[in-house]
């Protein structure tokens, strides 16, 4: 059972499309956490952090990689070390701050990322399929005025 099984009719639209967005990002989500691992041995968190660091090349600073990724310092350590290991990632100091480092995508991990990223895109993609280009566009335009919308509102508060 999905989310969109809690309402019923008499529930107001809004509510009901809301459960759709969820349990349309919910399947495709676990579509993609399941090719990750089947595909590349990875996991979301994984792939996510070498996104982050695909943007920045100069790398990332541990607490710049934990705000983009909205999670805890703990997490972006872990996955981190286990990057290092793997020698997909490096850490490097910081010139007057011995307590930081910076964290970048070595030549190695840019290229497993870019080949990872490549079928990503590929699974997105396909996620969409049974929309039409029309569809698309006016799905995401629709989207955005509710991103905006929502933006205001938390702006406001």
């Amino acid at each position: 059972m999905d989310l969109e099984a809690r309402v019923h009719s008499e529930h107001p639209e809004a509510l009901r499309l809301w459960l759709r967005l969820l349990t349309c990002t919910q399947l495709v989500e676990k579509d993609v956490r399941s090719r990750l691992r089947e595909r590349f041995a990875t996991t979301l968190p994984r792939f996510d952090l070498m996104a982050q660091l695909e943007r920045a090349p100069q790398g990332l600073k541990m607490n710049e990689l934990s705000t983009r990724m909205m999670v805890t310092g703990g997490n972006v350590t872990g996955i981190t070390d286990q990057l290092v290991a793997e020698g997909l990632v490096d850490r490097l100091t910081v010139a007057g701050d011995r307590r930081a480092c910076r964290v970048r995508l070595t030549s190695r991990g840019r290229r497993l990322f870019r080949e990872m990223a490549h079928e990503h895109e590929a699974w997105i993609v396909d996620a969409f399929a049974a929309l039409n280009e029309r569809e698309l566009a006016t799905l995401h335009r629709l989207l955005g005025k509710v991103k905006d919308h929502a933006r205001s509102h938390r702006a406001a508060a």
